[in-house]
This record gives C-alpha cells, sequence and structure tokens, in this order.
C-alpha cells in the first residue's frame, strides 16, 4: 500500500508469499520457530524506524505487539484483523476477551458474522468493524464462457479435513454417470493421501483431478464452470469473492459469513445441507441452465466490484489507521 499518509513495514515469516513479498521495500523478515529473536528484532526495527502503529493479521502476531508494549516506553497501537477463529478464543475465552479488550486499539472483521460473534463474547463493540476481504478485480477478469462440451468443477482449497474434500469426492461420484463432468482438485497438504484413497474407492481416477498447489489462481478459477466451497468452518473466504470476480458461479455450503457476499440463485448457489446428491443436483441445474447462469456470473461480478474490491478494502482499512494517529 503507497500512500504519502503512511510508511507501511511487512514483517512475515518464509510462507507461501514469502518470494513476492521480500522482492517489495520495507520488508522485515520473522523465523517461523524463534519467537524470543523475532520479538527482539521487531523492538528494535520499531524504535529505529519510529513505527507508530502495528497491524497484526493473526493471533500471534497481537500476542507479539502485546509484548512490544511492554518493552518499548512509547506506547505502540494495535490494530488486529481477526482473519478465523483462534485456539486461544476456545479455550480461554476470559482471556482472550481480556487481552484484545486491553490491549487492541481496533479490531477488523472480515464478515458481520464474525463481528457478532465477538460482540457476543463481549469483546467491545465500538472498537470492532467489518471490513470484507478484498479482490484485485483487475487481476480476477470477467471470464466470458462459452458452452463446450466438459462441464468443469473445481475446488480450490488447503487440503484439510475442514475443508471437507471427501464431499467433493462424493458428489463426483454421484455424477459419474455424466461423461461430460470432469472434477479438479486446486491445493495441498495433510489429507492429500486420504484424498487420493476416496477417489480410488470410488473409481473415480479419470473424472477426478489432482492438481497440487497452483501458481495462478484466478486462471484456475476462471477456467472452471463452477467453484464448489464445502467447508466446515468458514468465516469470509477469498476464493468466493475471488470466484464472484471472474464470473464462476460458486455453489457454496452456507456456513459463516458466505451468505454476506453469496444469495442464492442471485449471486451464486448457496445450500445449507452437507449432501452430495443436493450438490450434485443443484450443479446439473446450472449445467442445463445458461440463462441462470449468465445472471449469476453478471451478479456477482458486479457485487464483487461494488463491495469486495481490493481497492475498497484498502481505503477502509487507512481510515482505520486515521483513527489512531
Amino acid at each position: 500500500m503507497r500512500d504519502e499518509k503512511f510508511t507501511v513495514y511487512t514483517a512475515a515469516g518464509d510462507g507461501e508469499l514469502y518470494e513476492s513479498l521480500t522482492r517489495k521495500e520495507n520488508f522485515i523478515l520473522l523465523s517461523r520457530w524463534n519467537h524470543l529473536r523475532n520479538i527482539h528484532y521487531l523492538r528494535k526495527e520499531i524504535c529505529k524506524r519510529k513505527i507508530e502503529l502495528i497491524h497484526a493479521n493473526s493471533l500471534r502476531m497481537v500476542l507479539y505487539a502485546f509484548l512490544l508494549q511492554k518493552f518499548i516506553k512509547k506506547k505502540v497501537k494495535i490494530v488486529y484483523t481477526k482473519h478465523n477463529v483462534t485456539i486461544l478464543e476456545k479455550k480461554m475465552p476470559t482471556l482472550f476477551r481480556y487481552l484484545i479488550n486491553k490491549y487492541v486499539n481496533n479490531i477488523i472483521t472480515v464478515s458481520e458474522f464474525e463481528k457478532n460473534n465477538l460482540i457476543s463474547m463481549h469483546v467491545a463493540e465500538e472498537k470492532i468493524k467489518t471490513i470484507y476481504n478484498g479482490v484485485d478485480i483487475e487481476k480476477f477478469l470477467f471470464q466470458q464462457k462459452k458452452k463446450e462440451s466438459i462441464y468443469k468443477i473445481g475446488i480450490l482449497a488447503r487440503l484439510s479435513k475442514e475443508k471437507n474434500h471427501q464431499l467433493f469426492v462424493k458428489i463426483a461420484n454421484v455424477l459419474k454417470k455424466r461423461d461430460d463432468f470432469l472434477f479438479y482438485i486446486a491445493g495441498d497438504g495433510p489429507e492429500k493421501e486420504s484424498i487420493m484413497k476416496e477417489i480410488e474407492k470410488y473409481g473415480l481416477q479419470q473424472s477426478v483431478k489432482m492438481l497440487g498447489n497452483i501458481s495462478e489462481p484466478h486462471r484456475f478459477i476462471g477456467n472452471m464452470d463452477a467453484l464448489l466451497l464445502l467447508s466446515f468452518r468458514e468465516v469470509f473466504p477469498m476464493v468466493v469473492i475471488e470466484a464472484m470476480a471472474t464470473g464462476t458461479p460458486i455453489v457454496s455450503i452456507d456456513v459463516g459469513g458466505i451468505n454476506e457476499a453469496v444469495i442464492d440463485g442471485e449471486s451464486g448457489v448457496l445450500l445449507t445441507e452437507y449432501c452430495e446428491s443436493i450438490f450434485a443436483s443443484a450443479l446439473e441445474e446450472l449445467q442445463g441452465n445458461e440463462e441462470k447462469v449468465n445472471g449469476i456470473r453478471l451478479k456477482a461480478r458486479e457485487k464483487a466490484e461494488r463491495y469486495f474490491s481490493l481497492t475498497k478494502m484498502i481505503e477502509e482499512t487507512k481510515s482505520i489507521y486515521e483513527l489512531n494517529k
């Protein structure tokens, strides 16, 4: 984020964005495991660069910020964007609430669903503002689609239990009688072997393809005719608004804050049951109803541009920074 009012420094470990982050100005590399080293290094950098505000995007970074406040004479303000459910709030909600209320100046939630969860835990409502995740609509371009002989269905998610890939395979099994449907799994993770065994169990090696990690998610999403989201737990997943931006119909379970973006039959398909036959029927209906699909595609793109653009997210985040000047 470039702005005359703010100088932004990024501190992160060697995760999936490491290569792109190291090419940017003002990048601070953190160790994944050596927390004492990280705190010591951040303390030096904060004092050296006269940093006045820490924007934490994980609870670990919030905890770092708490400790840094103890070591730095000048009070550094903390903004916390809460992206997911944390272990601390589940196991020790009283401690979580105390730390957030006492030390965090502003809390950004990525959905109204999550904002209401925090309020129900008695986190100070006046500190909380919902700022939706933003998609780069110049990168995730609206894709013109022609009806083809093969209907491509994808899922883009870490291969972990909560993403529910087993249901994806079961949906493919229900539709295996359709030789015009192909299924694509993009992503990697601890459930890879288990998912492969499920595919083999149902004899779906020809119709379900595992692609592993992909470097260009916008191309994968844009090439699909429909994208599934089947998770047991979500707050407000990026993949939903990425699909909306490209005009790829999202067929999702109604969980977390997803219904704040996806309106059933209008900007996507929203289902309430983890049932393979219900999802299969929804996909068959989309495949056979071009008029409905075109309406969903256009409405989804319009909604992504209006409510979920990266530009909108940045401007609203800057307004939070302004409050702390």
